[in-house]
């Protein structure tokens, strides 16, 4: 079994190719930038690129992270950590802005409903229907089945 760290750089080599390099490298490397605490409620959205307008001024780069409004909340505070990081694996000057960009939360999704025990009258019934069954292992599927259809008929 292969750590997913390994695996990752190869498929997102493909899905990222030339346009989508930049992002790529940023969502490999995305727990270092934004650390551990931040990785799974913030992800990089998009890196937009400016041209400089005339030779004096340098071509810009910003990089959208979406998060929820709390987490953009806290992490505006630390805007120029995530950049310092960035620009420390990438190279200076490679992102030079930050956009935090508001997305809704990921809800916890509902607990599943507790299953409720068959009644002594249900698990009699089944076992006089499968009464007739020889095979052992057959009758213990067949009861597992009638168990799992009595109690979502339940619901």
């Amino acid at each position: 079994m292969k750590p997913v760290s390994r695996s990752v750089p190869t498929l997102l080599a493909k899905a990222f190719q030339r346009k989508y390099i930049a992002l790529g490298r940023i969502v490999t490397h995305w727990t270092e930038v934004v650390g551990p605490d931040f990785a799974e409620r913030a992800q990089p959205a998009k890196i937009h690129y400016s041209k400089a307008k005339t030779p004096k001024e340098k071509s810009t780069a910003t990089l959208d992270i979406a998060a929820s409004s709390a987490d953009c909340a806290v992490l505006v505070y630390q805007k120029d950590v995530i950049l310092q990081r960035i620009n420390h694996l990438f190279g200076d000057g490679w992102v030079t802005d930050i956009k935090f960009i508001h997305v809704e939360p990921k809800r916890p999704s509902k607990p599943p409903k507790r299953i409720k025990p068959l009644t002594s009258d249900e698990k009699n019934h089944l076992s006089q229907i499968l009464e007739t069954v020889d095979d052992p292992d057959i009758k213990e599927r067949l009861a597992r089945l009638g168990q799992s259809i009595l109690q979502e008929s339940k619901k």
